[in-house]
């Protein structure tokens, strides 16, 4: 495979998946185009929470007060540091600036076709891909990227609560700030990080916040000792069950057992789930602002009843209940992903289709935007021709091995199905993508 044989590749999202995707593919000497369906890059780091912001486009998962939870130094693009200004832990706003400088630098905007959604992406007989965009226009490329991220569609509460509730009923995904809780009694359901940013903002203004656990959680402090946490623990040479000890001792000392503040146990080890960060939500438990709870029971018109018994006048109801995976641009018989799990080739190709590759989905315990910097370079060297699978049968007993590794770690959950470790993942992803490249060399002397 080379680029004259692949001449041109469309990627879907203008995220931050989508523009490294594009930007390294152009480097490389491919005819690349990116479609977004927005005016922006940045994805969901684009506030739109306001009619002034939104300029008619969907709200994203950004919300006023929204920041990073991981260093800006772990999240950065490799060839493209983050301003030596911004704090250890920048701003949505911060990032999408960003995401406009990188853009810009690599003159990667004029590829880009902004406000144009592709509503069908369907496979042709000779691995090629037609695109279907608005006005029943057609496009043909010769390889797909799809980076259109996973936490756009929010999801529901699963199975849903008995009952019917009389208040007002919200997803995390539309929150935008606290204001419209003010004086309110609320419930924020989940122990994710945007159900503990949600909690404690909400705790300044409203009446009563309650803080319903679905599952207890460990959850992690930014910084220990001076330092964002995610700098002392990045030793990439030594295995997640060589750190975990050292890990779990740090934020043991720093927070405590979360049981001492009245949360549930964690039914599970520290990296064993997808960690909570959040450096304020302890103390506003401790001072009463925010209230523990258990799962809800069922709903109780103006009341919801817990799984302990207890009832509550409730106002508000806030479901941080994480997003469903799709892809609208498939059709379902050919691609999907069922209780967010789709099994990939080290979470980028799937077997079937050479020609379609995935970036940025994954759950990482790290940033994703460097993981989707190296995906970029493996999928461009594929395509290339630089680098060559391994054959089917053994791609699939590697992704075998990696559910099955990935099911004994992690709690059996929706939320763990595409979860990494930040530094394992792009030690295992290079050293794939040289062993690659070494039966590339093979081939073109046999």
């Amino acid at each position: 495979m080379s680029v004259a044989k692949l001449p041109r590749v469309a990627v879907l999202g203008a995220g931050s998946s989508g523009i490294v995707a594009t930007k390294v593919l152009a480097k490389a000497g491919f005819d690349v185009t990116c479609f977004e369906k927005t005016d922006r890059v940045g994805g969901l780091w684009v506030f739109r929470g306001t009619p002034e912001t939104a300029r008619g486009f969907a709200k994203t998962a950004a919300y006023r007060s929204l920041h990073i939870n991981t260093s800006r130094s772990r999240m950065e693009y490799a060839d493209y540091p983050m301003p030596a200004s911004y704090p250890d832990f920048p701003s949505h706003a911060q990032i999408a600036a960003y995401f406009d400088a990188y853009v810009d630098h690599f003159d990667v905007r004029r590829r880009i076709r902004f406000e144009t959604e592709v509503q069908r992406a369907a496979p042709l007989p000779d691995g090629a891909w037609e695109l279907s965009l608005a006005g029943a226009r057609t496009e043909r490329f010769d390889a797909l990227l799809v980076a259109n991220g996973h936490h756009w569609d929010p999801a529901p509460p699963d199975p849903p609560f008995p009952g019917t509730f009389d208040g007002v009923v919200s997803h995390s995904h539309d929150f935008v700030d606290a204001e419209p809780l003010r004086g309110k009694r609320v419930v924020v359901l989940g122990m994710g990080n945007s159900a503990m940013d949600i909690a404690v903002e909400a705790s300044f203004v409203a009446e009563r916040v309650y803080l319903s656990a679905r599952r207890g959680v460990h959850i992690v402090p930014k910084m220990l000792f001076g330092r964002p946490l995610d700098q002392w623990v990045k030793l990439p040479a030594l295995p997640f069950a060589v750190k975990a000890p050292l890990y779990r001792a740090m934020v043991r000392l720093a927070t405590g057992p979360v049981e001492r503040y009245g949360l549930p146990r964690p039914d599970h080890a520290l990296g064993e789930a997808h960690p909570t960060i959040s450096s304020e939500i302890l103390s506003r438990v401790a001072s009463g602002a925010v209230v523990p709870k258990p799962n809800i029971a069922a709903l109780c018109g103006p009341r919801i009843r817990f799984t302990d018994g207890s009832e509550e006048p409730v106002d508000a109801l806030i479901h941080c209940t994480g997003y469903r995976v799709t892809f609208p641009f498939f059709e379902r018989s050919f691609l999907s992903a069922p209780n967010n799990d789709l099994p990939l080739f080290r979470r980028v190709f799937e077997p079937r289709h050479p020609t379609l590759a995935f970036i940025g989905l994954v759950q990482p315990l790290g940033a994703i935007m460097p993981i989707a910097e190296a995906q970029s370079h493996w999928v461009a060297d594929h395509l290339a021709g630089r680098y060559v699978w391994p054959s089917e049968p053994a791609m699939r007993r590697d992704m075998a091995d990696e559910r099955k590794a990935l099911f004994a770690r992690y709690v059996a959950s929706p939320r763990h199905t595409m979860q990494v470790d930040f530094d394992e993942y792009l030690r295992a992803l290079a050293q794939e993508r040289a062993r690659g490249e070494k039966r590339a060399r093979a081939h073109s002397q046999g």
